[in-house]
């Protein structure tokens, strides 16, 4: 690659040169005419005739000749030191590519969820947050997002031990990165709540009992807590941000997150996918869907 941006920019200055250097132009015409006088030597045996006029242009050639290499020796130097630096730069551009970094991006942060999920795979142990008052999630937009909320298990000792250990990570990150505080809204459902829930129709949940990783403690919905209440809405600017935040995290953390499901999106979702555990429906229906909930 270095010697094709050598070759590159050293053929540019030489038609540069020809193009705008008239003596330049006057060598590169007689090498031309040199060249070509071989040819005419040879056809010249035949036709005797045209001998004094390939002569003339021979001499011609050499006086052009004479004169460039002038040029040659008066602005060889200049002619050297100019290509060198054209072909220099890119070179130099070429070394120093590896130290380029692009605009917002923080290596220190990405490091930083490297270590804590290094430490939570090799058996850190997080603490899950003491549970909050029950009338917190009464309010008329926690009870939209989930229907029957009295119904739904906050408690943390019923996910998958891996999964709570990711969620609780992830928490704990948009906490101390962001300032954000999360809210676990439901984690495991039984067959039963999530039948109930199907019943209601595709726009609630597409999965029914079984095919949905919150009956084995696999999925979880999340909120934000802003200005002491809870808000789960994405209307909410807070929230949207939140949202992405959340997603980004959970990404990092191999977890799927609901917003990046191109049919029925859930912002606040987020699951560790497992193959084969989902239960597939019976013959003639549509088969379980990690994006379902």
């Amino acid at each position: 690659m270095v010697f094709g941006v050598l070759l590159y920019f050293v053929l540019v200055t030489a038609v540069l040169a020809i193009a705008f250097l008239a003596p330049v132009r006057a060598w590169a015409w007689s090498r031309a005419h040199r060249f070509m006088q071989g040819g005419k030597a040879a056809a010249s045996t035949a036709l005797s005739s045209s001998q004094a006029g390939l002569q003339q242009v021979a001499h011609a050639a050499n006086g052009h000749a004479t004169q460039a290499s002038r040029v040659a020796r008066r602005y060889g130097k200049w002619m050297l030191m100019a290509m060198s630096l054209l072909a220099g730069m890119p070179l130099l551009a070429l070394a120093l590519h590896q130290w380029q970094q692009l605009d917002g991006f923080d290596h220190t942060r990405s490091h930083e969820v490297n270590e804590q999920v290094a430490a939570l795979l090799h058996g850190e142990q997080l603490v899950a947050p003491p549970p909050l008052p029950p009338e917190l999630f009464t309010t008329r937009e926690v009870e939209q997002a989930i229907p029957f909320v009295h119904q739904a298990s906050r408690q943390w000792e019923l996910l998958d031990e891996d999964f709570r250990q990711r969620m609780l990570l992830a928490f704990k990150l948009m906490r101390e990165q962001h300032g954000i505080e999360m809210v676990l809204l439901e984690g495991y459902r039984s067959p039963e709540r999530q039948a109930q829930l199907a019943a209601m129709g595709p726009q609630v949940t597409q999965a029914g009992a079984f095919e949905s990783y919150h009956q084995y403690g696999l999925a979880a919905d999340c909120a934000f807590m802003i200005n002491g209440r809870i808000v789960v809405s994405e209307a909410n600017p807070q929230a949207a941000r939140a949202y992405d935040l959340l997603g980004g995290i959970a990404k990092s953390l191999g977890l799927t997150w609901g917003g990046d499901w191109r049919s029925l999106k859930d912002l606040g979702h987020v699951e560790l996918s497992r193959p084969g555990v989902l239960r597939t429906r019976t013959a003639g229906a549509a088969p379980a869907s990690s994006q379902a909930h």
